[in-house]
């Protein structure tokens, strides 16, 4: 008779880990929950694309002395970041409904000094300053021409005065890309670590309301089945992140929303870097806390507290970001070890991290997590064959 051969660490954690990779990753849910939300992310990004081309261009249609016009309010327009195409309507009841269809967003009449404009519901503010432009600069013409002065050679010399700027930073033209960048890759994260996280909890008290444990501890070491676990489905949750980053970046760049790829893959890899650390971080505790209940219906008041710890990162967290990403506030939640896995990967993508900060906030999450993953491996250790009511957490971690 063949005595078998023990079953090492590494091969023990392996085994557990792909166990828990091909369930999950076979699952309908999986599947299904993954093209939802490329459906909605697709979906989103076609609308951004589509309000972003439509916010910078105006159709207007010039009836009556408004035709002579035209050159001035598309040279106005431009100057106020509008690209304006003009069309001339020769009769105003037409012009009107054209406006009330939307194949124009306004009809414009009268004379230069005294123009009339006939919108649907409401006049854009850009559009709106263009016009009024055109017609000072009309009054103003004339009213230099009854003085004896040569318009032109007036406007020359008033637009020759600019007002002297001086900077000490120059302008980041790709800013709001860096910010919405970084906005996508907290939510992402949160999301990932969260979601995830909860699955390890239910799978532990699955395993436990199912005496499965009791088998799967006859052959390999608890903190081998709970480091396992963490891992296969941190893997299940870095496969669903990967795909929905990378078909994100490819739909932005198709839809044109995206010109900083370069950014945007950077971010995606230090993304990765700090989803793997702060998964770790939380899934330990994920694990824990669920080993403390035998049963489906008690592990949300287990799990709930690690949720909320995270949830308030990212809702602070978040729209600090989205007021002042440089802040001082947002700077020292990202050093904060349990907010800093979905907090400092933003930072980064607006450039606001520095490489020393960067490198601190790592050393003291991979030192937290080391902590937090001792302390959860004994409370799963001492807890996870227990069964009945709740285990205190006191108990758990005296054994």
């Amino acid at each position: 008779m063949t005595t078998p051969h023990p079953v090492t660490p590494l091969r023990a954690i392996g085994l557990i880990a792909r166990r828990e990779l091909n369930t999950r990753l076979r699952t309908r849910s999986f599947v299904v929950g993954t093209a939802v939300i490329l459906v909605i992310l697709a979906g989103y990004l076609l609308l951004q694309a589509s309000l972003f081309g439509h916010a910078n261009k105006a159709k207007i249609g010039l009836t009556g002395q408004a035709i002579g016009i035209a050159a001035q309010l598309k040279a106005a327009g431009a100057a106020a970041g509008k690209d304006v195409e003009t069309t001339v309507v020769l009769n105003p009841a037409d012009g009107r409904a054209r406006v009330a269809d939307g194949d124009l967003d306004l009809l414009v009449s009268g004379s230069a000094a005294d123009l009339q404009v006939l919108v649907k519901s409401d006049l854009d503010g850009q559009l709106r300053a263009a016009l009024n432009g055109v017609s000072r600069q009309q009054v103003l013409n004339a009213k230099l021409l009854e003085a004896g002065q040569d318009p032109a050679l007036v406007m020359r010399e008033v637009d020759a005065t600019q007002v002297g700027v001086t900077t000490i930073e120059p302008p980041d033209p790709g800013r709001g890309q860096r910010l919405a960048i970084g906005l996508i890759t907290v939510f992402l994260l949160f999301f990932g670590i969260q979601t995830y996280g909860a699955f390890v909890a239910q799978g532990v008290v699955e395993e436990k309301a199912s005496r499965v444990v009791e088998i799967l501890l006859s052959t390999v070491r608890p903190w081998q089945l709970m480091l396992g676990k963490v891992l296969g489905l941190g893997l299940v949750g870095l496969v669903q992140i990967l795909i929905l980053a990378a078909a994100g970046l490819g739909m932005a760049q198709g839809t044109g929303v995206l010109t900083l790829a370069g950014v945007a893959a950077g971010t995606v890899a230090w993304g990765i870097l700090w989803y793997v650390v702060g998964f770790f971080l939380y899934a330990t505790v994920y694990a824990a806390a669920g080993s403390l209940v035998s049963r489906q219906e008690d592990a949300a008041s287990v799990i709930t507290p690690v949720s909320m710890v995270l949830m308030i990162g990212f809702v602070v967290g978040f729209n600090v970001l989205l007021q002042d990403p440089t802040g001082g506030t947002v700077r020292t939640l990202s050093l904060i070890p349990l907010f800093s896995p979905i907090l400092m990967p933003a930072r980064i993508a607006t450039g606001a991290a520095a490489g020393w900060e960067i490198a601190l906030t790592l050393v003291l999450t991979l030192l937290t997590t080391a902590v937090v993953t001792w302390l959860g491996s004994r409370v799963y250790r001492n807890a996870v064959l227990h069964t009945g009511s709740r285990l205190g957490l006191k108990s758990a971690l005296l054994g």
